[in-house]
């Protein structure tokens, strides 16, 4: 799958405080790995854990990653989400218990946000360029906008309980989902229960922008991330915050876009309006307990803009970080819960 949100570059971590860049190849050392999933990247660093095991953790980890790649993807027309997608029928379609739990979550989300989240929106993602179809050529006009909001909804889709297990149903038959606004966070709370089960407690994994951490360093020191500041301009970290075991994504507007008939055009899509984002929210970060909650939420409060997704994380008691455009400069602004990860802000 080719994950196109998310901000895939917005966070970073910050490995100068654990010691990674000089210790890859002995016990008491932390190993990193690194690697392609999902038209990202994955990186998964251990401590204690001798070099010896590197080609064999390398090669379990890639694997889980295609398995998530072959459930989710939109782009390979044989996943089991692009089966889904493609099935006309309003009766149940049976599904993993690992898809279910992901589109359950999604649904929840996109409730509490009032639809700002909505994994049914591919139509409109397709329409403007970010799927698997083609970019188009002008700005597409309103009937074409309408008649793809048409084919969306989270309404129209249900997680259903059968005799033989979990189901998905869509009373729309060409209602199209698209999972790629959770797909990181997803594969990255995989890659965390993947080291619990080689017997490794101490870990930071992440798929793209999601990242998740467990225990600490080979150093004895906590796993920090850097939120980087907005802008393809420069490569500063605007706040750095101890993940404390937590789950952590960034969705920002900045780095996948295109221009079209003179305009900026977002891969953030606003399902209310069926076009991009034009407010001037920037990044919104979410820490949760897992990677996949995190990586669900920041892509709503993005579409909500600035007052809409501070009002809603005060709501909801999210730790939320928000960084907005104020001419040539940034404003950030904390939620009470993620003050309590905050290391340090920039100014």
């Amino acid at each position: 799958m080719r994950v196109l949100c998310c901000g895939t570059v917005l966070l970073s971590m910050v490995l100068a405080l654990s010691g990674c860049d000089n210790a890859t190849s002995s016990s008491g050392q932390n190993l990193v790995m690194e690697g392609k999933t999902m038209g990202t990247v994955w990186r998964v660093t251990v401590a204690d854990v001798p070099a010896s095991r590197r080609s064999q953790l390398q090669q379990v980890i890639q694997q889980q990653l295609d398995n998530d790649d072959q459930e989710l993807s939109t782009w390979k027309t044989d996943s089991a989400l692009s089966r889904f997608n493609q099935y006309t029928g309003t009766r149940p379609w049976p599904v993993s218990e690992a898809m279910a739990d992901i589109v359950t979550m999604a649904l929840r989300i996109g409730a509490k946000t009032g639809g700002a989240m909505d994994i049914t929106v591919g139509p409109l993602v397709n329409l403007w360029g970010f799927g698997p179809e083609k970019m188009p050529a002008h700005t597409p006009a309103q009937q074409q906008i309408d008649q793809a909001k048409a084919r969306t909804g989270l309404r129209h889709l249900k997680v259903i309980q059968t005799a033989d297990g979990q189901a998905l149903q869509k009373d729309l038959p060409d209602l199209y989902v698209d999972l790629s606004t959770m797909g990181e966070g997803y594969a990255t709370d995989h890659l965390a229960r993947l080291m619990e089960s080689q017997g490794i407690t101490n870990y930071l994994v992440s798929v793209g922008g999601a990242l998740l951490s467990r225990g600490h360093t080979a150093e004895g020191k906590p796993w920090r991330v850097a939120i980087q500041k907005p802008t393809d301009l420069e490569n500063e970290a605007q706040a750095v915050v101890d993940l404390q075991g937590h789950g952590i994504s960034t969705s920002g507007d900045y780095r996948n876009y295109y221009e079209l008939d003179g305009q900026r055009i977002s891969h953030i899509i606003d399902p209310a309006t069926g076009r991009p984002i034009e407010h001037k929210l920037a990044s919104a970060t979410v820490i949760a307990t897992t990677a996949g909650e995190a990586d669900g939420w920041d892509t709503g409060l993005m579409v909500l803009g600035t007052e809409k997704a501070k009002a809603l994380a005060l709501k909801q008691h999210l730790a939320v970080f928000l960084i907005t455009r104020n001419g040539d400069k940034f404003e950030s602004w904390a939620s009470p819960l993620f003050k309590s990860f905050l290391l340090t802000e920039a100014k």
